[in-house]
């Protein structure tokens, strides 16, 4: 299996320096590593964005390895290299499910915090509809992302409701969100129970609660990988039984994802959330070469 990385802005023929450690790791690997220019993607020239990809006689198999991006945008660049032979790892519909939280939702439905969701056009008539399907929660404190990220770090102003039921608190916190978000918002908004974690600590910075908290990465719906997910916080337990959440991720209609796990506070585990496996960040801590940890050499092309 090959891989593809984003070159720099500034140098087509250099790796992007927030991947260059990935990138370094795979060619030491001996792994074969292209670059594609993400702002081509971005602006809509996918053709252009892989000009330094050659065409292969036949069909490889490459994983993405770069910034995220929207399904349209995947879209294009997963059409543009399928025309010189390189297939990306996810199909754009199995991006989309493992990128957009609604298409992952049912799968992890009962292991997971109770969640609506609202496309943002249906917001465009007022808040109606969405307090409608907010009256699952009651009076129970809420937060609020869209379909892939939060404002976590905002956590007052753009994240957190308290009660549910305070449609004016909604209505702040949401715009704010909306705001903020511009034109980096993805899909909709999706309000969730809030659940209490074990906290290990709170971030330096935002002062947000940070959980006991893990990421598991899946190929082919088999677990490589088990990480801890805050790079400021000190973990002090072992790693829970995964078994479940193995078998949970069979229901992901993806060949590489992630799945964020944290402890609640009384006791149980809970799936925070599903990720593209291919944009999905490794903690600064992590071990980039844990695909060779977990018994899968570069001799096996991760097939």
């Amino acid at each position: 299996m090959k891989i593809l990385f984003c070159s720099d802005p500034l140098n087509n023929k250099e790796v992007d320096q927030d991947y260059e450690q990935e990138y370094n790791c795979a060619r030491k690997l001996g792994m074969e590593a292209h670059l594609i220019s993400l702002e081509s993607v971005l602006d809509g020239e996918a053709t252009k964005a892989v000009k330094r990809i050659p065409t292969f006689e036949a069909p490889e198999t490459f994983i993405y390895r770069g910034w995220m991006l929207k399904p349209h945008d995947y879209e294009q660049l997963y059409h543009a290299l399928k025309q010189k032979n390189a297939i990306l790892i996810n199909s754009p519909s199995a991006y989309r499910n493992g990128h957009y939280f609604p298409y992952s939702y049912e799968a992890i439905r009962k292991a997971t915090p109770q969640s609506i969701w609202l496309d943002i056009k249906e917001l465009s008539n007022g808040f109606d509809v969405l307090f409608e399907k907010m009256r699952i929660f009651g009076n129970k404190p809420v937060m609020i992302k869209d379909y892939v990220k939060s404002r976590k770090h905002e956590w007052e102003e753009a994240c957190y409701i308290p009660d549910a039921s305070d449609k004016q608190r909604v209505q702040t916190v949401i715009r704010n969100f909306i705001d903020r978000q511009g034109p980096e918002l993805n899909g909709g908004i999706v309000i969730r129970e809030y659940i209490q974690l074990e906290q290990l600590t709170k971030h330096p910075k935002s002062g947000m609660p940070l959980s006991n908290e893990y990421r598991l990465f899946f190929l082919h719906h088999k677990l490589i990988e088990c990480t801890e997910y805050w790079d400021e916080a000190v973990y002090q337990q072992r790693i829970p039984n995964l078994d479940s959440f193995t078998e949970l991720s069979k229901g992901i209609a993806s060949h590489f994802f992630t799945m964020d796990i944290a402890k609640t506070a009384s006791g149980e585990w809970a799936i925070i959330e599903i990720g593209d496996g291919q944009v999905s960040g490794l903690p600064s801590h992590a071990d980039s070469i844990f695909i060779n940890r977990y018994g899968i050499p570069a001799s096996q092309n991760w097939r």
